[in-house]
């Protein structure tokens, strides 16, 4: 009996198995670039499609880096918290004069919230994290920390002057940390509508004026 050929046997291969598909990107960046959307944008203007454009990331694939919008929402505006934190960090531990300091930290914030491609963007906290703050008690309790931790660092840098004679006896940390962070408010949202840094300078000048004196 004749037996039917079986065909030359398949050749092993030499290369190894693949395990799943590569990611295509890098979770940092397209953290980076939900960020910069959620900021111009605002959390309800921005849909899970634009999200995916921006990020290069299709739905699948955002929800298993991510979790779902309002968790990458959360997760944006930690990282913009933590840059934030870091670009201010050395100004605020820095030995520095108070006005000298204090115009450090303001011109910080002014680059911080003049940035973005396609206009001011503003501060997160306060343009856009404060709307949603109203309804996600998250979102609130990160908007509060933020504020607060704010209101601690100037405090801290007024009660440092003071120590050291260049604030009267009179003075009181904690209120002069109130009306400093009141001024990075109010240029954050100043600035998200377009007002020029000369004036917003100007603002700045006559807070760091009132806080801490008329420069002679």
């Amino acid at each position: 009996m004749v037996q039917k050929s079986k065909g030359p046997p398949a050749a092993a291969s030499d290369q190894p198995k693949r395990r799943g598909r590569p990611r295509a990107y890098e979770p940092d960046v397209a953290l980076g670039k939900a960020l910069d959307l959620f900021r111009r944008q605002g959390f309800a203007a921005t849909s899970l499609d634009d999200l995916s454009e921006a990020t290069g990331m299709n739905r699948p694939s955002l929800y298993g880096a991510f979790g779902d919008k309002r968790e990458l929402y959360i997760k944006s505006y930690q990282r913009y918290r933590d840059d934030a934190r870091a670009s201010m960090a050395e100004i605020f531990r820095d030995e520095m004069p108070l006005r000298q300091r204090l115009e450090g930290i303001f011109a910080c914030a002014l680059n911080i919230y003049l940035s973005g491609e396609t206009g001011p963007r503003g501060c997160f906290t306060v343009v856009t994290a404060a709307s949603e703050a109203v309804g996600d008690p998250e979102i609130r309790a990160m908007v509060l920390d933020g504020l607060t931790e704010l209101d601690k660092a100037f405090a801290n840098c007024f009660r440092r002057a003071k120590e050291k004679g260049e604030l009267p006896e009179s003075a009181e940390p904690a209120v002069l940390a109130q009306i400093a962070s009141a001024t990075v408010h109010s240029i954050a949202i100043r600035s998200r509508a377009r007002v020029s840094r000369k004036d917003l300078e100007a603002i700045v000048k006559g807070a760091i004026d009132m806080m801490v004196g008329v420069k002679g």
